[in-house]
């Protein structure tokens, strides 16, 4: 494991890597992103509805396929919600 990819686990989707607080915060429900750019991080999907999770997620990383101007696609696992798995990139 390179030194970017063990900064990123078991921190949470949009925090600072030096954020004292980049973990999970009890009280907040998060979904993990398997596979991708963003495998490993936690997503938080706190107060998020079943219609909403149904719906994945476009989250913005420059270490995707289209650099910074890209979003990585997840969607919940159908068995496990609780999980999202990498769909690819997109350029928008």
């Amino acid at each position: 494991m390179d030194h970017d990819e063990e900064l990123m686990r078991g921190r949470v989707y949009g925090q600072d890597h030096d954020d004292p607080r980049r973990g999970p915060q009890q009280g907040r429900d998060y979904a993990e992103l398997t596979g991708g750019p963003l495998d490993g991080l936690l997503l938080d999907i706190t107060g998020w509805s079943p219609d909403r999770i149904r719906a994945g997620a476009a989250l913005e990383t420059g270490l995707g396929r289209y650099g910074t101007t890209g979003r990585s696609l997840y969607q919940p696992r159908p068995d496990a919600p609780d999980r999202f798995d990498w769909a690819g990139d997109t350029s928008a």
